[in-house]
């Protein structure tokens, strides 16, 4: 619905849930690997979705876009997933917690209007401001296993000044690539707990369709009101605990 592969949300809820309910907990490390892969399957689901519901219809994917910001964040996004490797757990939710903060500030600051109605083909920005941070927002997703949509989508919003709808489209394939990298680097260093991950994915894969239809239904202000909501509860839970 948001455009996101779901890390900011799912990030926490693996870290907490099993142990509010009386269950073995995972790591941040295993927490990681689980929503990389999750975020994988459902921006591809959500990739797909978007794109079968708009046939017929303008597209609303800016593919120069995608294919700068998707292969930066790409390579980002292996470099960091590689790295975490060497990080603590508690370095793990210092790092999500710092990247929450900054998606919510970002999200909330004043921004000048953007024409919502603009086609693909008018939209402009800064290419090389959107290959640099695209990169830099992969490297530090890599580490916490995320696609990296929940800070991207408001450096498209306030920064590159992309329309909201162009935004929440276009994002859903520049985390995919993201996901490609991060996934690799996960499976690569091991330790993925099977079948937490298999059910994750599946939730992903009946989730995003859903996601995608309502997407498209709703108001454009109310979706960008719900991810800084989103994100601000996930950032306030997880500072208290890094801060205890």
């Amino acid at each position: 619905m948001l455009g996101i592969g779901g890390a900011i949300i799912n990030f926490p809820l693996l870290l907490y849930v099993p142990g509010w309910l009386g269950l073995e907990g995972f790591t941040a490390k295993e927490v990681a690997s689980i929503s990389m892969l999750q975020v994988f399957f459902a921006s591809l689901s959500g990739m797909l979705s978007n794109r079968l519901s708009s046939k017929g219809g303008p597209s609303l994917v800016h593919k120069r876009l995608v294919l700068q910001m998707g292969v930066s964040t790409l390579i980002g996004s292996l470099i960091g997933s590689v790295s975490s490797l060497y990080l603590k757990s508690e370095a793990i939710n210092i790092v999500y917690g710092f990247l929450a903060v900054i998606a919510v500030i970002m999200m909330i600051v004043p921004a000048k209007a953007t024409a919502e109605n603009k086609p693909v083909t008018e939209v402009a920005y800064n290419v090389m401001l959107a290959v640099v941070s695209a990169f830099l927002v992969g490297c530090v997703s890599g580490i916490v296993g995320a696609g990296g949509a929940f800070i991207l989508i408001p450096i498209m919003l306030t920064v590159l000044k992309i329309p909201t709808r162009i935004t929440i489209s276009s994002s859903l394939a520049i985390v995919f690539l993201s996901a490609v990298g991060g996934a690799i680097g996960k499976i690569a260093a091991g330790g993925i707990p099977f079948w937490p991950a298999v059910f994750a994915i599946i939730g992903s894969l009946l989730g995003a369709p859903l996601g995608t239809y309502l997407s498209r239904r709703l108001n454009v202000r109310l979706l960008r009101y719900a991810l800084v909501l989103l994100i601000a509860l996930t950032a306030v839970k997880i500072w208290i605990d890094i801060l205890r």
